[in-house]
């Protein structure tokens, strides 16, 4: 069996853990504080665990981490993370008065390209970043077949997640790799759409499409 660890208790961790666990996968979720977190979700199927021990064994480990702390949070398992697959799924944003992502904070590079400098042994691979989340484990949500971009230095690793994605509900028809680990500048910079759609649509959801 597969195993999966996803690092983060949010909205964005429980989804993803809810659809993998259902998949098949053996889902751990990473957290600061595991008896806490398995109380609030009430699912004797996943397992908790604190971030260090939850990365151990895993075969892809997914980053659900808020974008503005994932990489001095990563960067202290670099040695537990060894040479695992990295899913980059968060953006790095300032947040502005209201409250939403306003600036991104790596704005001459990414974070995706700051977490595979700070872990060289990982294979780091972005991904669905340009959407709501609610989308990224149930993609035909929404009218027009969104795309989920890939961008990693490493083939096997965007071939997996690749992989994963398929389970997670996405046609690979739409699953769109657009080269190595720089493009993710391309994609984070489009987080800066979201909170404009939000404000204007509210919190629907929604992604970004290629069209064809």
């Amino acid at each position: 069996m597969n195993k999966i660890t996803i690092l983060g208790s949010g909205r964005v961790s429980r989804s993803i853990a809810a659809k993998l666990s259902l998949m098949g996968y053996a889902v751990t979720v990473g957290t600061r504080d595991p008896a806490r977190t398995a109380a609030d979700w009430g699912a004797p199927h996943i397992r908790f665990a604190s971030h260090s021990e939850a990365v151990q064994g895993a075969s892809i480990v997914v980053n659900a981490m808020a974008g503005a702390t994932s990489l001095a949070a990563l960067s202290k398992l670099r040695a537990e993370l060894g040479a695992t697959i990295l899913l980059d799924l968060a953006n790095a944003m300032e947040r502005g008065a209201d409250g939403l992502p306003a600036r991104l904070m790596y704005p001459e590079d990414s974070l995706a390209e700051r977490l595979q400098q700070a872990l060289p042994d990982t294979a780091v691979v972005k991904a669905l970043n340009t959407m709501a989340f609610m989308v990224m484990t149930d993609p035909r949500s929404v009218s027009t077949p969104p795309t989920a971009f890939l961008s990693g230095n490493h083939e096997a690793a965007k071939a997996a997640v690749s992989s994963l994605l398929v389970d997670l509900g996405w046609s690979s028809e739409w699953i769109e790799d657009l080269g190595d680990i720089t493009t993710a500048r391309a994609t984070e910079a489009l987080a800066l759409l979201g909170p404009s759609i939000v404000r204007k649509r509210g919190f629907a959801p929604f992604a970004i499409s290629l069209a064809r």
